[in-house]
């Protein structure tokens, strides 16, 4: 195996991410331990290097002492002389080099990815409602800063902590072979330096988090802003969209400077203990060889020692400042990714199969946990290959229907069934595998025209893919396209959410993703009122064909569009009004003939629901 393999920087993680700091951590880096050992372990063996090397320079200094400048080198000192030249050559620049390697090239490679994965599983996995209430970019910067601090902090904790910890342990051991008093001296500023530590790391770390928060709704405002550009230049509300800009940034302005204050008055202290230590350590040293209780090479290992320890300690202080910042960094994320907004399985759901195709509401109500809106007792059956459409004015329940079926919601009352089998039995993804779906907002990524077609089914082959495009009248406008990196045809990348192509164009290639996915049950919604009449008439031949032997469910405000469904139904309120064919409710005078007798443009007017 591969060094860089020791961890597997892929493997899902063991259950739910728990809502508790170490828990959390632990979960993180779950299946990374032993490789995580094996680096603190050579860092640890690396930092005793520290005691070893003053030990060195106290003996080659008390043997010249000893010896003389003539007799040095006339042989009694050879094995001292080897000994410590295979140290400071050999010995220490390997096991340095083996702690480098372990975290640059084990841990930090493979962590960082370890955590991502992990996070983003968990959050695709996270209900439309915990989308719904933040910012994209939030979100995705929650699980950037996450991963990237969770690995700043496991490869710092090995890195510093470690050596640092194996440095103060071999130190001691040192002094205390020097003089006990030296010992006691070293133990008392220990406890100080560690006194300093307790009282500004928390602090740090809480503001730290503060300023992790602000910098996320920075990243969070101007997503949102471009993501919306077109709205923005519409409205002409540059001057707007800066202002809120300028007003998070300051926000982040403001956490900083409360970080960048504390950070400096705790340098301040921090510089003044490390300067202690030195005087300290050498001066009680000098005393003892004052008295004839220690050498020159004692004075010298202390004082090497103690040169060294306060020189690490602002570089280990600086560490845990930032490891302590780190941990506040995934404090905020794991309290932003971590809540169960989630529809889960059952323990034992099943794989939905659609022989048939026949859908069945039974008693079905979904209100948001809100006295209004939504669905109220819904009971309908749509018969297998049944094209049934859906009208209502804006906020009658049709979208709740669509979305219960697909399980985007819990149900609250009732119950959903495809041919028999209750939809909160089976698993999500058989179920929406099961089902097609156009919508008025295209759902476009920035990426191939090719990968957007077969996202409706990714193993479909090249011939099936420009089959489903020229069903979908696709093929020819695709064929022509070209991106502003030279990529042609179906290689050609469509921009985000599909800013390149006009209306008619995105809905097409919509259209051709549902005929690739060729699922049992369609449901088109809104799927063509952003499109004018004559493009609508364009593709209504490519609508008629994806339809072809499927059970349909069409949410249309453009009625003209319902006139050859097998069955209408009539929302108001969230329940099911009127019910029949076209003909049949123009006959019957009520609300759908009403809608159509007012209708402007092919457009329920917004009044048509009084």
């Amino acid at each position: 195996m591969k060094i860089g393999n020791m961890i597997d920087a892929f493997r899902p993680a063991d259950g739910p991410p728990p809502v508790t700091l170490l828990a959390f951590i632990r979960w993180c880096l779950s299946g990374a331990w032993p490789a995580l050992w094996l680096a603190a372990f050579l860092s640890a063996a690396a930092g005793g290097m520290e005691a070893i090397t003053a030990l060195i320079l106290g003996l080659v200094v008390d043997a010249a002492t000893q010896s003389g400048p003539e007799g040095f080198f006339d042989g009694s000192n050879t094995l001292l002389i080897a000994g410590t030249i295979g140290f400071f050559l050999i010995a220490r620049p390997l096991l340095f080099g083996l702690s480098a390697a372990s975290n640059s090239v084990i841990v930090q490679p493979n962590v960082l990815p370890l955590v991502l994965s992990r996070l983003h599983r968990w959050t695709l996995g996270q209900a439309v409602t915990f989308f719904d209430d933040d910012f994209a970019g939030r979100i995705a910067q929650k699980q950037m800063q996450t991963a990237r601090a969770v690995t700043d902090v496991a490869a710092e904790v090995i890195n510093v902590v470690a050596f640092a910890l194996a440095s103060l342990a071999g130190s001691l051991a040192l002094l205390g072979a020097i003089d006990w008093r030296v010992t006691i001296l070293f133990l008392i500023w220990l406890v100080a330096y560690f006194i300093l530590i307790a009282a500004f790391l928390p602090r740090i770390r809480k503001r730290a988090g503060f300023r992790a928060g602000a910098r996320a709704m920075v990243s969070g405002q101007v997503v949102d802003t471009v993501t919306n550009i077109t709205t923005v230049k519409l409205f002409a509300h540059d001057d707007h969209e800066d202002r809120a800009a300028l007003g998070a940034m300051g926000h982040y302005r403001d956490r900083a400077l409360d970080f960048g204050r504390l950070a400096a008055l705790f340098r301040l202290c921090l510089m003044t203990l490390a300067g202690l230590l030195p005087v300290l350590l050498i001066g009680a040293t000098l005393l003892l060889w004052q008295r004839g209780l220690t050498s020159t090479g004692d004075i010298v290992a202390a004082g090497t020692v103690a040169i060294r320890i306060a020189q690490m300690t602002g570089w280990v202080s600086f560490t845990l400042m930032a490891i302590y910042s780190n941990v506040g960094e995934v404090e905020d994320g794991m309290n932003t990714l971590t809540p169960r907004t989630r529809i889960n399985d059952t323990p034992d759901a099943t794989e939905l199969q659609v022989p048939r195709g026949e859908i069945a509401f039974d008693g079905v109500t979904f209100t948001y946990g809100r006295d209004v809106g939504g669905v109220q007792d819904i009971n309908l059956t749509i018969a297998p290959g049944e094209k049934l459409g859906i009208v209502g004015a804006s906020g009658a329940g049709k979208s709740t229907l669509v979305a219960l079926l697909l399980r985007l919601y819990h149900g609250e009352q009732g119950q959903i069934r495809i041919d028999g089998q209750d939809i909160e039995q089976v698993t999500q993804e058989s179920l929406r595998r099961k089902i097609g779906m156009v919508t008025q907002e295209t759902a476009m990524f920035n990426r191939s025209a090719r990968d957007n077609i077969r996202y409706g089914r990714p193993d479909a082959s090249e011939e099936e893919m420009i089959a489903a495009a020229q069903k979908a009248e696709a093929h020819d406008f695709i064929v022509d396209m070209q991106d502003h990196k030279g990529r042609r045809g179906y290689d050609a990348h469509l921009g985000e959410r599909g800013v390149k192509l006009s209306g008619g164009q995105r809905q097409r290639i919509a259209l051709a993703r549902a005929i690739l996915k060729n699922a049992p049950i369609l449901v088109l919604d809104e799927a063509t009122s952003a499109l004018d009449s004559e493009v609508e008439a364009a593709i209504q031949s490519a609508l008629h064909r994806v339809m072809e032997g499927k059970t349909v469910l069409a949410i249309a405000h453009r009625l003209s569009t319902l006139s050859e469904m097998d069955r209408i139904i009539v929302m108001e309120h969230g329940q099911i009004v009127e019910t029949g064919t076209h003909d049949a409710l123009l006959e019957r005078g009520g609300l759908y003939a009403r809608f159509w007798n007012r209708q402007s443009g092919g457009f329920i007017r917004a009044e048509a629901a009084e």
